[in-house]
């Protein structure tokens, strides 16, 4: 064979490797595997077909490798991500008295930011300088992007600022550094200055800008790329048009976020996913499920990320049916070894009031991090297994990890619903003696709704008043919730008036303090409330309920007719209402004065949305199944008193999550032991 007719077109026709390996034993055949043009053939051509080996033993046998055997190795094992060979190939090749330029001094660069090395990084850039390549465009890229991956930003932007034409890349890296380095604003900055600059961004320089955007929950910054996107014509990218949708989810849009998903012409899995994440986060947990179904619909298998969306949706609604039937898709050891996945199903049945079966989730998790545990103990006080959840503490500290805020977080809870004053003293206090945690407003929240619920009201009013940081609505919030349990309206008074100027949009602040005015008949004052409120076009939230029967979520409203089977609900109310009178229960309207919803009225007390929940449940459940409910708001003191008696007469197990707590109604009794 003539060494004519050995090319560059005769090694890309070859079909496998073990063609390359004939034909390089042709090579020395003919004597020709000296030839160090071949060999350079043959070197990109066994990186074609992954043998980085074979590739590397050609060199070694190789007499005297010239710079473009040393050039090919280094490139092709950067490209095959074999980052520290390439660096041993440099530093040999330095040896042998090669100068570097601008085809190797980029992939060396990236070599160094893969292995972290900054050192070599900048012994590198020394070499640029004076081997006179400091302004070649591919090195000072080279350079920023090595820079930018080490969360160097003061030298990335020296680099970045000397470059006389920057290019898209370049772009890329620097907003990648100051992302890096959560400088998401000025991140942002320079995105704008890119355009102004007339640079046209690429996908992957959007998705990086609207992830800073995401971070700073800028919606406008996001709008403003969004139009760059339009008028780019770039509508039609998937990883643009789900970036869009994700920042809009996070910034709280969904309707905006909706827009987007239904005009993609493309969507992954990856899109499917943010938006049912987004509607779960976004407290639209049926919209999820029915976004969960679409996705079904289109024959797509969920991933671990919508599984998660999922059972987030089905922990908010009590859906545990659901939350089994969508985790039944996944293969049991992801949950067991995918510590994300393993939570959101402990979250779920903690939320299900399933604390036996979340249990069990968490003993197989094959590892344990500390946000299973913090969901765990979380789980257990919510669902008034305090014990338990001092008990799950302990093992923190056994399996080797150390508690954060949100483990206290997650103690205080339970001290707080179990009305444990002095357990929940010495967490707080062990918080920055033991731990060196500094408590954040929501520790202090806790603090004071233990002690407000404990009675203990003047002094959960001085913790507040010399908290380190301004008392928030969630704080006030816990104050009012002592003072609705032990019905001091003295103190109610003055914390509804601070609520009011920190939430003007809370309809239960003005009905709360019109109510009070109206039963300490200073009427003027409660008619002026009422005049505010309704001035300012504030509306009264309405109580809803939800339930699951048959994998099928239904919702309630206070006096709701509009249900298919209203009619024998209804006459069940009525059946159970004169099995409650049998028993000795009369309505009561002494909560009303507490209460915020639209189902303050007496002749409301006996079709809450709760009781209709419970109705329909007690028609549609087997009669060994847990009835399980979600209320939007506090359920009322009569409602309270009904479900427990409710529980007795049925002989059924009810759980009600409210937005205040859990309660489990069995025989008549409520775990909440009627303290929340």
């Amino acid at each position: 064979m003539a060494l004519q007719e050995l090319n560059a077109p005769v090694f890309q026709s070859l079909k496998s490797f073990i063609q390359l390996k004939h034909l390089h034993a042709r090579l020395f055949r003919f004597h020709l595997h000296q030839n160090q043009y071949l060999l350079n053939l043959v070197l990109k051509s066994a990186f074609h077909f992954k043998q980085s080996d074979y590739a590397a033993a050609v060199f070694t046998h190789t007499h005297e490798p010239n710079f473009h055997l040393y050039g090919t190795m280094i490139r092709r094992l950067v490209s095959s991500d074999c980052f520290t060979p390439a660096i041993e190939f440099f530093h040999s090749m330095r040896r042998e008295g090669f100068l570097l330029n601008n085809s190797v001094f980029p992939f060396v660069l990236k070599s160094c930011s893969h292995i972290m090395d900054y050192d070599l990084g900048a012994k590198v850039h020394s070499l640029v300088i004076k081997a006179g390549f400091a302004s070649d465009d591919s090195v000072q890229t080279g350079l920023v992007g090595f820079y930018s991956k080490l969360e160097s930003v003061e030298d990335a932007h020296k680099v970045f600022d000397d470059m006389p034409e920057k290019n898209v890349v370049a772009w890329a890296a620097i907003m990648s550094a100051y992302i890096g380095a959560r400088r998401f604003r000025e991140a942002v900055d320079l995105f704008r200055n890119s355009l102004e600059m007339g640079m046209r961004p690429d996908s992957y320089i959007l998705v990086r800008a609207l992830s800073a955007c995401i971070q700073l929950r800028d919606v406008g910054a996001g709008q403003h790329i969004h139009k760059c996107v339009t008028d780019m014509g770039m509508g039609r990218n998937v990883f643009v048009n789900t970036s869009l949708v994700d920042m809009y989810a996070k910034c709280g849009s969904m309707e905006k976020a909706r827009a987007i998903f239904n005009e993609m012409h493309e969507r992954d899995i990856v899109t499917w996913g943010t938006m049912i994440q987004g509607y779960a986060a976004n407290g639209h947990p049926k919209e999820a499920l029915e976004m969960f179904r679409m996705m079904l619909r289109e024959n797509l298998r969920p991933d671990c990320y919508v599984i998660v969306g999922v059972l987030s949706a089905c922990a908010s609604l009590g859906a545990l049916e659901l939350g089994e039937q969508a985790s039944s898709m996944m293969n049991k050891n992801e949950f067991l070894l995918n510590p994300v996945m393993g939570t959101a199903l402990v979250d779920m049945y903690a939320k299900c009031g399933q604390m036996g079966a979340a249990w069990d989730v968490f003993k197989g998790m094959k590892t344990k991090d500390l946000v299973i545990y913090n969901a765990v103990i979380s789980g257990l006080a919510m669902t008034g297994h305090v014990k338990a959840a001092f008990g799950c503490f302990a093992l923190v500290h056994k399996g080797g990890l150390r508690a954060d805020e949100h483990t206290f977080l997650g103690l205080l809870c339970g001290c707080t619903h179990a009305g444990l004053v002095d357990e929940g003293r010495r967490y707080f206090s062990s918080m920055k003696s033991s731990y060196s945690i500094t408590p954040t407003i929501e520790h202090y929240g806790s603090m004071v709704d233990l002690l407000a619920r404990a009675g203990l009201l003047d002094e959960a009013h001085r913790m507040i008043l010399s908290l380190p940081m301004k008392a928030n609505s969630i704080v006030w919030g816990a104050l009012l919730g002592g003072c609705r349990l032990h019905k001091n309206t003295q103190l109610a008074e003055h914390v509804l008036k601070i609520l009011i100027e920190l939430e003007p949009w809370n309809s239960g602040n003005y009905v709360l303090l019109s109510n009070i005015y109206s039963t300490n008949q200073k009427w003027a004052e409660s008619e002026n409330i009422r005049a505010v409120m309704s001035a300012r076009g504030v509306q009264k939230v309405r109580g809803y309920s939800w339930i699951e029967i048959d994998g099928v979520v239904h919702d309630f409203l206070v006096g709701d007719t509009s249900h298919p089977m209203s009619d024998d609900i209804y006459g069940k109310l009525d059946e159970l209402a004169k099995d409650l009178r049998a028993s000795g229960y009369v309505p009561t309207t002494e909560y009303v004065l507490f209460d915020i919803e639209e189902e303050e009225k007496q002749h409301f007390l006996g079709c809450h949305s709760e009781k209709l929940a419970l109705a329909f449940g007690l028609i549609r459940s087997k009669d060994d199944a847990v009835i399980r409910i979600v209320k939007n708001l506090r359920v009322c003191g009569d409602c309270h008193t009904a479900i427990k008696l409710v529980s007795k007469i049925t002989g059924r197990e009810i759980i009600i999550w409210d937005n205040n707590r859990f309660h489990r109604f069995v025989d008549g009794s409520c775990s909440c032991r009627d303290y929340w």
